[in-house]
């Protein structure tokens, strides 16, 4: 969460660059992502260089040409010149490498040096995205001024860099699809630690933003594997070629995943536009591992949704179609961790139950985490939840796992103050990796097992509060939010039934 003097700099930061001209916010976000990236290669290679220098042996591939005129491309080379300076570096010197064209730079002397651009695979999400980039500061006062602040952001860490990204993307008014709003770090953590992606997996994010999901994942992944990722070439390639998808419907998330993955080591990402819930992906029985957020508000034509898809959910809403997605994408034994609304828990439309039913009785559904309202303040402040399953087409469901988290480790209110702790995250990881022994659990809990037949007595209700057990003398209601869902389904229902009676008369 950026708070403070950081988030002080950022605005700072934007607000100069609107005080210059630029006034579209996605050429705003654009600008700043490719000096981010200019200044993280410098970081890779000053820690690569560093290493080296401690470890001995054969050295790392470098990243800039290790000539005076290469070298000349790196962000602690010209952030602290003039301002002239820097704007012609960067215009006509790196931006062109960081394109990966090869380039020649007339010097003060006349002479030419030829630069080669930054090497990258021609075909990957990185190049292609990177193809139609262009650098839009107007002028060197602004580029000095920017490039002088963004110089003292801690881009260093890894999850500081994604939250300001993630900062960056909420300043968007121009929002380009309904529902989109960031996933907290640690929740991603959190998710992915649960489903334990390994190095022989397929990893998936159909609706992928800006690509957190994937680059937690190949952090989880090379944290786990650092030794064979180092010595085994077949793992290391498929880590970074193979390993991982992401699909999005807006350019510029699509734009920064592709930087975000190829910082993070995972070089050839199968970064690429995809309508997902379309007719056009086509993908089926193709991955092992799902992780997402998608979009949750939105209302899709019915004629453009893939077949495949409405067969198992009958209808336009997105939080549906795309858990109907993950099952579809999944190889069988392929498991998911995915974030839907509290109403696919328990709507009460004929989609809503379908749905439910085939996760529980056509697949493995293993945990239901329902979650505070809190945690995607400011974003958003719906109550939502977290299902793990397995796809197996055969069934599988013998209990579920429920949990009702009551803190992510921060205040659920817009400031999200970390409080000290993480919560209820590492009992919610610990329990779920011993469910034998939530069996002794009892429904009073904050944790406990119900067995699928009594879910499905219920008509595959699966909120918390349906089966957990209270004394006597507590009374718990729903969130007013969750009441208002159901009080739309049901009309939604209701029209959709008189409808059909009108039509019939019709006739």
């Amino acid at each position: 969460m950026i708070v403070g003097e950081l988030k002080n700099q950022i605005d700072k930061i934007w607000d100069d660059m609107y005080s210059y001209g630029i006034a579209n916010p996605l050429v705003v976000i654009e600008q700043l992502t490719y000096l981010f990236f200019i200044r993280s290669l410098d970081d890779i290679e000053t820690a690569n260089e560093k290493k080296d220098a401690l470890v001995g042996g054969e050295p790392t591939e470098r990243i800039f040409p290790q000539d005076e005129i290469g070298q000349l491309l790196r962000w602690n080379k010209f952030c602290d010149l003039k301002a002239e300076e820097i704007f012609d570096r960067l215009r006509d010197r790196v931006f062109p490498f960081i394109k990966g064209n090869n380039t020649s730079i007339r010097m003060a002397d006349g002479t030419r040096h030829a630069i080669e651009g930054l090497k990258v695979n021609k075909k990957s999400a990185y190049a292609k995205y990177m193809k139609d980039a262009n650098f839009l500061l107007p002028n060197a006062l602004i580029t000095q001024k920017v490039v002088t602040a963004i110089k003292d952001l801690p881009l260093q860490d890894r999850d500081m860099k994604g939250d300001i990204y993630e900062y960056m993307i909420s300043k968007l008014q121009t929002a380009g699809r309904i529902g989109q709003f960031r996933t907290p770090r640690h929740i991603i953590d959190m998710m992915v630690r649960m489903v334990d992606p390994q190095l022989t997996d397929t990893v998936v994010d159909p609706a992928c933003g800006t690509g957190g999901f994937l680059v937690m994942a190949g952090h989880y992944v090379r944290e786990n594997n650092e030794y064979e990722l180092r010595t085994n070439t077949k793992a290391r390639e498929h880590y970074q070629n193979k390993m991982f998808t992401g699909y999005d419907t807006d350019q510029t998330m699509l734009r920064i995943t592709a930087m975000n993955t190829i910082l993070h080591g995972m070089d050839n990402a199968n970064i690429k536009f995809n309508d997902s819930l379309s007719k056009s992906n086509t993908d089926e029985d193709k991955y092992t591992v799902v992780l997402a957020n998608p979009p949750f508000k939105g209302s899709l034509d019915h004629d453009s949704v893939a077949p495949s898809l409405i067969s198992v959910a009958d209808t336009k809403k997105t939080e549906l179609l795309f858990v109907a997605l993950f099952l579809r994408m999944l190889d069988a034994g392929g498991r998911c961790a995915c974030i839907v609304p509290d109403g696919v828990l328990s709507g009460v439309t004929k989609a809503h139950k379908d749905l439910r039913k085939e996760l529980i009785e056509k697949n493995r559904l293993q945990a239901v985490i329902s979650m505070p309202s809190g945690v995607f303040k400011p974003y958003a402040g719906v109550s939502t939840a977290i299902l793990i399953f397995t796809k197996t087409g055969t069934g599988g469901t013998d209990n579920v796992w429920f949990y009702d988290m009551h803190s992510d480790g921060r205040s659920l209110d817009d400031k999200r103050i970390e409080s000290g702790n993480d919560g209820d995250i590492e009992d919610i990881i610990a329990r779920y990796k011993n469910l034998d022994a939530e069996a002794s659990r009892t429904r009073k809990d904050q944790s406990f097992l119900v067995p699928a037949e009594e879910i499905i007595n219920k008509k595959y209700d699966l909120r918390y509060n349906t089966y957990k057990e209270r004394d006597d003398d507590e009374i718990t209601y729903d969130h007013p939010s969750v009441s208002i869902a159901r009080f739309r389904e049901l009309e939604e229902e209701i029209l959709t039934g008189m409808a059909e009676l009108e039509a019939m008369f019709d006739e």
